[in-house]
């Protein structure tokens, strides 16, 4: 054997492992069934109804970072748009997915602590509230209302409520769940003392 073949090193490419992609698949099936609960929340709009979909992706943006996390929910989202042909809702469930989910896992992935976390949980629960008011003046008005003064009504008292309780219901989710299988989905020499 050379000097040379002796100290070879591997680089790290980035790419996903087996292991990632089972448990990215493993998620994304939890994802999937958890959109099939629908929980309301606000008795003035029954229609807008909780879902806990968005906390195995979050888990999966935690563990492995924010493309993961997305990847998850919106494979989630458009399994589900298959079984119901909701095109309408998934499409605001996928920029709702990519507005909470990107914010929280680039923080996290920058600052690995239980203050991390939250921090990057509460931009989360911002960005996705601002981006559930954008995309119901938007594709909502284009596909259902049909114009802003059938939804303008409801936001203050309906759409900004249910939107911030269901992202940080899914914030608090996400940390115990995440804080429970942390060690079964993180390689032990990835963590790090005071991670979430």
């Amino acid at each position: 054997m050379s000097e040379q073949s002796r100290h070879i090193h591997f680089q790290n490419t980035n790419r996903w492992s087996t292991k990632q992609l089972v448990t990215m698949a493993l998620m994304c099936a939890v994802s999937a069934l958890f959109m099939f609960v629908q929980i309301p929340l606000i008795p003035a709009a029954p229609f807008l109804t909780y879902d806990p979909s968005l906390v195995p992706a979050m888990v999966s943006g935690f563990a492995y970072g924010p493309g993961s996390g997305i990847a998850v929910g919106v494979l989630a989202v458009i399994i589900h748009a298959l079984t119901t042909g909701d095109w309408v809702g998934a499409l605001m469930n996928i920029v709702a997915c990519a507005c909470f989910i990107l914010p929280v896992a680039l923080v996290y992935q920058r600052k690995r602590t239980y203050v991390g976390a939250i921090v990057g949980l509460v931009l989360g629960v911002v960005a996705a509230t601002l981006a559930s008011i954008v995309s119901n003046l938007t594709i909502g008005v284009w596909f259902w209302y049909g114009s802003a003064d059938v939804i303008m009504p409801l936001m203050i008292p309906a759409v900004i409520p249910f939107n911030l309780a269901k992202t940080v219901l899914n914030s608090v989710l996400t940390l115990v769940v995440y804080k429970a299988i942390s060690n079964l989905i993180t390689p032990q020499k990835d963590q790090v003392k005071g991670r979430a």
